[in-house]
């Protein structure tokens, strides 16, 4: 398997570190990537993760507008201005900091949620409200009207 997938909650750590659910170290390993993209994402209260490749689909987006238009200079604000660099430690761990806590809510549990070609670091409660969420609106969807 080399896609993210399904979820799971972990509790932080003493010293702010949580354990990155096994299944997505592995994908990590598959993937080989060490370094990881943290990115404010720009819908949900939540964190993406992904490898370089993840910032390099966002830059992509971004050169194929002028690079001097309002849309090209938002996205950039949020791609860069929004991401920071981060990696696992020994232990396979990553350290829930001030970037994470302050834009999601985190607590003293993480919930991992994957995303197929990432995943994201969620405030359990509000990732259940918005899978919730979604989920009414599919089956909103599929209702005769």
């Amino acid at each position: 398997m080399n896609r993210f997938l399904s979820n799971a909650t972990n509790r932080i750590d003493a010293k702010g570190r949580v354990s990155v659910p096994a299944l997505f170290r592995s994908v990590l390993v598959q993937r080989g990537v060490q370094e990881l993209y943290c990115l404010q994402d720009l819908v949900f209260p939540a964190i993406s993760v992904g490898g370089p490749d993840l910032l390099e689909r966002y830059e992509r987006q971004i050169a194929a507008a002028d690079p001097f238009s309002p849309e090209a200079n938002r996205m950039s604000l949020l791609v860069h201005g929004g991401g920071v660099f981060m990696r696992l430690d020994a232990e396979g761990r990553l350290m829930v900091t001030d970037f994470i806590r302050d834009f999601t809510g985190i607590g003293t549990d993480v919930t991992f949620v994957g995303r197929s070609d990432h995943f994201q670091l969620w405030q359990p409660q509000a990732f259940h409200e918005a899978q919730a969420a979604a989920r009414e609106g599919r089956l909103s969807m599929s209702r005769p009207q």
